[in-house]
């Protein structure tokens, strides 16, 4: 069975950065990775790209044919995927049935929110068998004004309720947070979408006049109780190692290692089946069912509170690094002149 994740977010937010990460980890980690650009407006991608929306339509071709602007041409382009979705079946059916693919979805916020085109193709990929999680990037420096952190949890909520998947929110550059200036509550208070009700004193103060009508928008996310985030730093190994684990969780996606990886005796069963029908104990109790590891408190005290602390921990701990294998390197190229001096005596 193939998984994925439909990722998405407002312009800006980091989504094919993000692509661009998970590669690197994935490949890094033995992990089967292969991503889709679904951005007929990106012409210039970060990562190496499985299936291209652009081998199918562009978004200047549509422009130019039909006179139509950026954000129409966009929905036309989505439109005719929609309509052509056979050719985006083919070439994913040519990944095989053990592949994880990101699907980098424009930043068009309508298409994730009330246009229907993007929704249909969520819906007819699951009917070919892919098991999806819609991976949502918002900025994390949102947060910093009560009134832009509103708006936020109303257009994840949307997106959640449109789409229809199971759903992770990330709060994306959390490590350019401080940048923006203090946050008004410890950094749990957005991830968990406490209660809502003490931003109105901040409300009354950022925005006055349109205070009521937020605490109205507050209500009405506290009444569904969907909302909440991961938090984000893509360039952090144990951020994106975390976010892997519950993006796995939300799918259920257990990662069975190949043959020649070395585990734990008898964790990997040794079969000719396929890899996706072989039952992997240490799989299953390391990634879905194993305890999450740090929490937002951790996220606040590395990136937030202690920064700088942490940053100089960090150098330190790359120069030790690196030291080593200079010292590994170099002792093993002294054992490999030691061993070729002993064979040049025994043949003399």
């Amino acid at each position: 069975m193939p998984f994925g994740e439909v990722v998405c977010g407002a312009p800006g937010s980091g989504k094919s950065t993000y692509c661009y990460g998970k590669h690197q980890l994935f490949t890094a980690l033995n992990r089967p990775i292969s991503i889709v650009n679904l951005d007929p407006a990106n012409d210039n991608l970060p990562y190496p790209c499985t299936v291209d929306i652009a081998s199918l339509i562009t978004l200047q071709d549509v422009m130019d044919e039909h006179g139509l602007g950026p954000n129409g041409g966009m929905l036309y382009c989505m439109e005719y995927l929609d309509a052509n979705f056979d050719w985006l079946e083919v070439r994913l059916k040519e990944l095989g049935p053990d592949a994880y693919v990101l699907f980098d979805i424009p930043g068009q916020v309508e298409l994730s929110t009330n246009h229907e085109s993007l929704k249909h193709i969520v819906q007819r990929l699951t009917k070919i068998g892919f098991k999806l999680a819609a991976v949502h990037l918002c900025d994390a420096h949102y947060v910093t004004d009560a009134a832009t952190y509103v708006s936020v949890l109303l257009l994840s909520l949307r997106t959640m309720l449109q789409l229809e998947l199971p759903h992770i929110n990330i709060l994306s550059k959390v490590d350019l947070i401080a940048q923006y200036g203090d946050l008004d509550f410890n950094l749990d208070f957005y991830t968990e979408v406490q209660d809502l009700s003490y931003l109105e004193n901040v409300l009354n103060t950022t925005s006055p006049r349109c205070t009521a009508l937020n605490m109205a928008f507050c209500s009405v996310i506290k009444d569904y109780g969907l909302v909440g985030f991961e938090t984000l730093a893509v360039e952090d190994k144990a951020s994106m190692l975390h976010l892997t684990r519950a993006i796995d969780r939300a799918t259920g996606y257990i990662f069975v290692p190949s043959r020649n990886t070395p585990v734990p005796e008898g964790a990997l069963e040794a079969s000719s089946v396929p890899v996706s029908a072989r039952p992997n104990t240490f799989s299953l109790f390391s990634s879905v069912a194993g305890q999450m590891v740090g929490n937002v408190r951790d996220v606040q005290e590395r990136w937030v509170d202690a920064r700088e602390q942490w940053d100089e921990f960090e150098r330190k701990e790359w120069r030790k690094e690196g030291e080593n294998i200079r010292d590994v390197s170099e002792r093993e190229k002294v054992q490999a002149e030691v061993r070729g001096k002993s064979g040049i005596r025994e043949r003399k």
